[in-house]
């Protein structure tokens, strides 16, 4: 597979669907920032606009037309502070949409207002972020400036002999053309390369001025229209608590039904047949049906190693007992039963806490029982280490192509959130794999 080098790819940046949708939205800021800056003359100006059409300025003298003004004055600011922060949400959901749609950021709403409208914290800060998008406007400004016109120069020399095929020793106007550095003219058709030379310089350093005016402008956006800190940390919490209820949920739904369908029935096979083979053994009647009776006593025996075997099968999905040795050992354990060679590294300079050691066993064993159905790998790299973090990598040379969002790898990452942890799944097509997982190391004991 061929890298692009890098003036190719500053040749293809302008005309990639991306800087497209960067264009719109730079286009769209520098329009709210100049509605922004509009805001505060409309009363005034709509009173000016009054008293002109009534004719009260050419009719009052001056020192009756002042006051009115000192009454419009108060009354523009006290509907601007009261009117701020309804329309700083309104106008900080309208940017997340469009962050949304056209730069794929995902910017989480605040909470809904609670309380009086002077102290809506959420809103204020929309109102700051409104603000800020004044001096952010001018190099997204800047940079839709440069793509727009750039595309309109780079066209001179195609239209030039549409429209400009006049007869001999005609004397034409010249053709401006507007760039950053000035207005350029031309009256001949080999001046409008060099209008399009400054259309493509426009064109090539005008992605660069809209992604930096978008970084700027997503970074304000996460710091003040989103929710704060503590509000997100809430959040999390709620949503882990949630997905601890629903996982202590389906885990006694699964203990119910494998007790009720596998050991609660070898269990009662087990007590009719040893009451069968008491009753052939009984103590008085006709002699007793050996024979009978030492082939249910048979089949009791069977039943009760089965019965053992799915109690300890369940007794190890709760709580695996080869943990009791530590998770070195369990990991090495479960190495040795894989489908596919395992090496294993283990570097753990304190025992980590029970529930974090047990997460992190059960990640590793549905993360070999994937790789050995799906990967198609020759080898698996299996890795637990700890410092500030515990952090848990299983890498395999197989096909690659693992889905995060699929059924399986969802599953852990909602498992691993209930602890704080964290997951990054890297597996191209044609692989390799790697999934790291990160718990938290300060449940870590001794």
């Amino acid at each position: 597979m061929t890298r692009d080098n890098g003036p190719m790819t500053a040749l293809r940046a302008p005309f990639t669907t991306l800087a497209l949708r960067r264009a719109v939205f730079c286009v769209v800021s520098a329009v709210s920032a100049a509605a922004i800056l509009a805001v505060p003359a409309i009363l005034p100006a709509l009173g000016v606009v009054v008293l002109w059409a009534t004719g009260a300025m050419s009719s009052r003298p001056a020192p009756v037309v002042a006051p009115v003004f000192l009454v419009l004055l108060p009354v523009t600011i006290a509907l601007l502070v009261v009117l701020a922060a309804p329309t700083g949400r309104a106008m900080g959901a309208v940017h997340r949409s469009l962050a949304a749609r056209l730069l794929d950021v995902h910017v989480d709403g605040p909470p809904p207002r609670t309380g009086a409208r002077f102290s809506d914290g959420p809103g204020w800060r929309a109102v700051g972020y409104g603000l800020l998008k004044v001096p952010l406007a001018i190099p997204q400004g800047y940079g839709a400036f440069c793509y727009v016109f750039g595309l309109v120069n780079l066209s001179y020399p195609v239209w030039w002999p549409l429209f400009r095929n006049h007869p001999p020793g005609t004397r034409l106007g010249p053709v401006w053309a507007l760039t950053p550095f000035g207005m350029l003219s031309t009256r001949t058709f080999a001046g409008t390369f060099l209008i399009a030379a400054a259309g493509l310089a426009m064109l090539l350093v005008a992605p660069w001025l809209m992604r930096a005016g978008t970084t700027l402008d997503v970074a304000a956006m996460r710091r003040l229209l989103g929710p704060r800190r503590l509000a997100e940390r809430v959040r999390e919490l709620q949503l882990s608590r949630a997905r601890a209820i629903d996982d202590a949920a389906a885990m006694m739904r699964r203990l119910e039904r494998d007790l009720h369908d596998g050991a609660q029935i070898r269990l009662a096979t087990l007590a009719m047949n040893l009451g069968m083979a008491t009753e052939k053994l009984g103590a008085e009647g006709p002699p007793p049906d050996l024979a009978q009776a030492r082939e249910l006593v048979t089949l009791a025996h069977r039943g009760a190693k089965d019965a053992l075997a799915d109690l300890r099968d369940l007794v190890r999905g709760i709580h695996p007992p080869v943990l009791d040795n530590g998770l070195g050992d369990a990991l090495a354990t479960l190495a040795t039963s894989s489908a596919i060679p395992v090496t294993v590294r283990v570097d753990l300079p304190d025992r980590p806490a029970p529930a974090i050691e047990t997460i992190a066993y059960f990640c590793a064993a549905e993360l070999l029982a994937n790789a050995a159905k799906h990967s198609r790998a020759s080898h698996i790299a299996l890795a637990v280490v700890s410092s500030a973090r515990l952090t848990l990598t299983v890498e395999d040379d197989g096909v690659g192509g693992a889905d995060p969002d699929g059924p399986g790898l969802s599953g852990l990452a909602r498992r691993i959130g209930v602890v704080d942890g964290r997951m990054r799944v890297h597996s191209p097509v044609g692989g390799p794999t790697r999934v790291e997982i990160e718990l938290e190391a300060a449940a870590c004991g001794s």
